[in-house]
């Protein structure tokens, strides 16, 4: 593909920018993004991940401005604020997470989607590692139904657990 701008040279940045709705692609060549003025990956001035990751970590809801530097906090056990650990992508020691929670978990919750890690089971081995979990839920609900004297319930659950139990054995 040619440079859509020059028309000579082959086109090896491609853009889509989307302003307003509006959905426009661009296929140039990287002088003439450098004449226009766009930002390129992976060069002096261009995007960065820790570009990326700034961005994600200056984000304060319902704080702006001088409020912001006002109310900065900062980790009493090492002293770090949060612009530093903004700036460096890293905390200077463990009590960070405590001092900077309330900070946190809007920012994991962006970046994850939650601010619990519920992790995924591969497929190979999946329906063996739910059966463990499936157990494992059992016996602690087994336990709960003895301590308040459930014995038919319990009875029906230590079945379920042996059940499950062979079938593990089996895989």
């Amino acid at each position: 593909m040619i440079c859509q701008e020059c028309g000579k040279r082959p086109a090896t940045l491609h853009f889509t920018k989307i302003v307003n709705g509006e959905k426009t692609e661009f296929h140039i060549c990287e002088a003439c993004a450098r004449e226009r003025g766009e930002i390129i990956p992976g060069t002096a001035g261009g995007f960065s991940i820790h570009n990326l990751l700034s961005g994600l970590l200056d984000f304060e809801p319902g704080v702006s401005g001088k409020t912001a530097k006002a109310a900065a906090p900062h980790c009493e056990n090492c002293g770090l604020t949060y612009s530093q650990f903004s700036k460096l992508g890293r905390f200077g020691c463990s009590e960070c997470y405590k001092y900077f929670e309330e900070r946190l978990d809007p920012l994991f919750k962006r970046v994850h989607g939650n601010t619990v890690h519920v992790g995924k089971v591969p497929k190979r081995t999946g329906g063996r590692i739910q059966q463990k979990r499936e157990v494992e839920r059992l016996k602690k609900e087994l336990a709960q139904r003895v301590e308040n004297e459930d014995f038919e319930s319990a009875a029906r659950i230590r079945d379920q657990i042996k059940e499950l139990e062979r079938n593990i054995s089996g895989l």
